[in-house]
């Protein structure tokens, strides 16, 4: 009987520990809805016509928020992978050249041609690797974590700590970059471009450039007789080509297609930066300045770019060039040195010979 009785207050026991688990569970739902019902009209509170400082932008910016998040976190793990497929290409290129391409210059071009090639091509070849490295391994900058005295033009809303002018955050770094032209378009360095790296990124696109120009033109007749080649492989009966030649002849196609495809591209994305730093630019201040020329414009206004000091100047300014021994050293020739400033605060560089123009005229 007692048996029973301790069996039956057991049950009891244990039903009544499930009535109060699901109490709790049916609780804390009840209490997660009215959060989410809180947080949705909060969120909806904040829209026009509650808050004046939301306008269409803000609007397409906070729907569009799940997109970014996808792109940013995309881009930030096939950043090695592209920075990995940009060394491989390049190497191969490389070894094509050193194996195909020189002999024949060696066995059928004049000696001072010889030099020529030797000399430039060696050149063309430090630059890209020294630019590159330098790209990749440099950071772009960085605003101080610690406030202090920095001085800042506005507020960034995403580490809501103050930006020094020419300072944007990048959602793929998170954080805020000084001077931020871009986070590389094609992830094929996989960093961010700023003040410190602006000038190591536009001269490897421009000695890349070069280099793939060279050996399109120094291997065009190779590529047309490859070609030819190549077309006699499917005759009846076939050539008597051996698997080196074979090798060769594809090898000196695959070089010949990359380059001038590479040279197409990459030479339009630098003749774009060139025309970007010839205004005193960047990327994003491209479009800043272009919406602020419009608003200005309507008001009768002219904008006037505070950081364009006339286009040689300009050049000499991203350059690094403050005497013309500088056009060799450190421009013809690899130099990490520094650009002009902190990033922080932007004073008149010693090089520029003119006075910077107003930021607003009438």
């Amino acid at each position: 009987m007692r048996s029973r009785q301790r069996m039956f207050a057991a049950v009891m026991r244990l039903l009544l520990k499930c009535l109060r688990l699901g109490r709790r569970r049916r609780f804390k739902l009840v209490w997660q809805v009215e959060q989410l019902w809180h947080y949705g009209h909060l969120c909806l509170r904040s829209l026009p016509p509650y808050n004046s400082f939301t306008n269409g932008d803000v609007v397409l910016d906070s729907l569009f928020e799940p997109v970014y998040w996808l792109v940013d976190h995309v881009t930030r793990w096939f950043g090695v992978v592209f920075v990995a497929l940009v060394i491989s290409l390049t190497s191969s290129i490389v070894a094509i050249v050193y194996i195909c391409l020189l002999p024949l210059i060696l066995q059928t071009y004049t000696p001072a041609w010889i030099c020529w090639h030797l000399a430039y091509g060696h050149w063309n070849l430090i630059m890209i690797i020294f630019h590159y490295y330098m790209a990749i391994t440099t950071s772009p900058g960085h605003p101080p974590q610690t406030k202090g005295d920095l001085t800042g033009v506005s507020v960034c809303r995403k580490c809501i700590a103050p930006k020094p002018a020419r300072t944007h955050h990048c959602s793929i770094c998170n954080r805020c970059v000084l001077k931020m032209d871009h986070h590389c378009r094609a992830a094929w360095l996989n960093n961010c471009v700023g003040h410190y790296n602006h000038r190591y990124f536009f001269s490897f696109c421009l000695f890349m450039t070069m280099g793939c120009i060279y050996c399109s033109i120094s291997g065009w007749e190779m590529f047309r007789d490859a070609y030819a080649a190549i077309e006699t492989y499917y005759q009846t009966p076939p050539p008597t080509f051996s698997f080196r030649q074979r090798a060769f002849h594809k090898s000196v196609v695959y070089l010949w297609v990359l380059c001038s495809s590479v040279a197409l591209a990459l030479g339009a994305l630098t003749l774009w930066h060139a025309a970007l730093i010839t205004r005193g630019e960047t990327s994003i201040e491209r479009h800043i300045n272009k919406k602020e020329r419009q608003r200005l414009q309507k008001k009768g206004k002219v904008f006037r770019n505070p950081y364009n000091y006339g286009s040689w100047d300009n050049w000499k300014v991203f350059l690094g060039v403050d005497v013309p021994r500088h056009w060799v050293t450190r421009v013809l020739l690899p130099s990490p040195h520094l650009p002009h400033g902190t990033g922080l605060s932007w004073d008149l560089p010693p090089c520029v010979t003119k006075q910077r123009t107003p930021l607003l005229a009438i």
